[in-house]
């Protein structure tokens, strides 16, 4: 029984495979906060397009 414990208390997988799931779930936070940045900027970009060819035309 000890030795069950003993094999338990060294096992690190468990601890690996949250690390990795953290690391993915910042990974995955930069990319929405970037891909949001980006969106608000070519929408800032675009409606500037479209106001100066809105006034084009007259």
């Amino acid at each position: 029984m000890s030795n069950l414990i003993a094999r338990f208390v060294k096992d690190e997988s468990g601890a690996t495979a949250i690390e990795y799931g953290l690391i993915a779930a910042l990974i995955a936070l930069a990319i929405m906060v970037g891909a949001g940045q980006l969106g608000t900027a070519l929408n800032t970009k675009f409606s500037g397009i479209a106001t100066t060819l809105g006034g084009a035309g007259t």
